[in-house]
């Protein structure tokens, strides 16, 4: 019994979407984002959800600043590092996007689903 042409393209397409989607969350999962303090004196560590998953503090960092001033410190270095990580993020989802994207528009004339013709 063989598997219909329709069907086995199907298959096809489907089994490289899973690989494409795998690709994707790997490297999503290995966004980090290091931008330090205005002050150079904090660096935090956050991923491409924005969450925070490491905070350095460099040697005497604590006793030269009040609580207020080091708060800030600390949230200027996470908000750029946040904006960082967003960047990449964006990057990884622009670049799956137009790789995989085929040149003018999907195989059979309608507009590939999902992607916006200003990205194509």
């Amino acid at each position: 019994m063989s598997i219909h042409p329709d069907v086995q393209a199907a298959l096809d397409s489907a089994r490289e979407l899973r690989h494409r989607i795998a690709d994707m969350r790997e490297r999503i999962d290995d966004v980090r984002a290091r931008r330090p303090s205005p002050g150079g004196t904090v660096i935090p560590e956050v991923d491409a959800m924005g969450r925070l998953t490491s905070l350095y503090l460099s040697p005497g960092t604590v006793d030269r600043f009040t609580s207020a001033e080091l708060a800030t410190e600390i949230m200027a270095a996470i908000r750029e590092s946040t904006q960082d990580a967003a960047r990449q993020y964006q990057a990884i989802m622009e670049t799956v996007i137009t790789e995989h994207a085929e040149p003018d528009g999907a195989a059979d004339g309608r507009e590939p689903a999902g992607v916006p013709e200003a990205v194509r």
